[in-house]
């Protein structure tokens, strides 16, 4: 009887065109948002000159992320779901269950982002917007064979600072089930105003408790070791350009692939905690336009990609042409960052991470807090 009183109440309220924008603002930043995903279209902030830019990327045409999931799929700015990153084998068991979901990537070895139709691709419902925030709700009936039914709520927030907060709540409504979100935005804090800021490798990454890494086979499956980051490439727990040493990251994105897309373990202080939200888990700026961000998350895992995979096919939004030419978005010219909890924990007890990772109707509810504080370089 809840979830069809739960299906119910959605369908009352749910919106009639998935593409439409909504924007939120709040002195210094304002956002834009579509139902189809939950995703984020437009993030504006202000650079060092005062003109503010889009540091995310997409579409001008919402009607385009549709196109770009049936074809090469680069999930622009949604929220990924049920179950973000990797599963192995697209299988997993829970209390004895055992569940197979789409293997939908690397020839069928292993599931991504929650298989074929994940909540990216998925019409969420507008339930709440006013000028600073908006929420939307998804109900996830077993959505491509995930154990029984959750109700997820993300409630985007801007305000003065200037900051983003997202935040993503999920509550399963009758069987166990792994959760694990993710936003998944691109970000190029350069903007493409000049040929430095048309990709990431100018950037410094700074990613202080990150010292250890979920070490990956070549398609990116995770082994089950772990490793730590000192003394090579993977460094970032003191500030580095992304650039520095990527020529270094041979096959560390997969077979045949060079830069970054790994899961980043976050070992908090011990003054602090395993959630906690009081200290800035990466930082990360462009000299290009001064725009800094920090983010604040409540995950134990980043995993930064970057963009080692674009390669000038797909232009940039009209905000971003800075030039009388088109600008295509270039190999690094972005990077994802997705606070998350570790990939594929599902299917390694050993890790521990079920805790954070299998929910019940008798848990708390699966929560992924994530604030995004941006300044310009200097004023911090």
């Amino acid at each position: 009887m809840l979830v069809v009183g739960l299906l119910s109440m959605v369908a009352s309220v749910q919106s009639s065109d998935p593409l439409q924008k909504y924007t939120i603002s709040a002195p210094g930043i304002n956002a834009t948002f579509i139902p189809y995903g939950a995703r984020l279209t437009n993030l504006y902030v202000n650079d060092k000159n005062g003109e503010p830019q889009d540091v995310v990327l997409g579409f001008d045409d919402p009607a385009d992320y549709i196109r770009n999931d049936q074809t090469v799929h680069n999930y622009f700015g949604p929220v990924v779901g049920r179950y973000a990153n990797r599963i192995k084998n697209g299988t997993f068991t829970v209390q004895g269950v055992t569940s197979h979901i789409p293997q939908n990537e690397n020839g069928g070895r292993d599931t991504l982002h929650g298989g074929k139709i994940g909540y990216d691709q998925r019409n969420w419902t507008v339930v709440s917007a006013n000028s600073t925030s908006i929420t939307f709700s998804l109900l996830d009936l077993g959505f491509e064979g995930f154990p029984g039914n959750v109700i997820t709520y993300a409630t985007y927030t801007v305000s003065p600072g200037p900051t983003w907060t997202s935040r993503l709540v999920s509550l399963p409504l009758d069987e166990p089930t792994p959760i694990m979100l993710a936003n998944h935005v691109y970000w190029n804090l350069g903007a493409f105003v000049d040929a430095a800021g048309s990709t990431v490798l100018n950037n410094t990454l700074h990613m202080p408790y990150a010292a250890r890494y979920v070490e990956i086979d070549n398609i990116e499956v995770p082994t089950g070791a772990i490793g730590t980051v000192k003394g090579n490439f993977l460094d970032f727990t003191s500030p580095k350009q992304i650039g520095r040493d990527i020529e270094s990251a041979i096959n560390n994105c997969g077979y045949n692939c060079t830069g970054y897309d790994n899961a980043f373990i976050l070992d908090r202080p011990r003054y602090s905690g395993p959630e906690s939200t009081d200290l800035s888990m990466l930082t990360l700026s462009s000299n290009s336009t001064g725009i800094q961000m920090d983010i604040y998350t409540n995950q134990q895992s980043l995993q930064i990609y970057t963009c080692d995979n674009t390669n000038g096919t797909i232009p940039v939004k009209q905000s971003q042409q800075h030039d009388d030419g088109t600008t295509n978005v270039e190999k690094y010219g972005c990077i994802v960052i997705e606070t998350q909890q570790w990939i594929d924990g599902v299917n390694h007890p050993e890790w521990g991470q079920d805790q954070y990772q299998i929910y019940t109707v008798d848990s708390e509810p699966a929560v992924v807090f994530a604030r995004y504080d941006f300044s310009v370089v200097g004023d911090c």
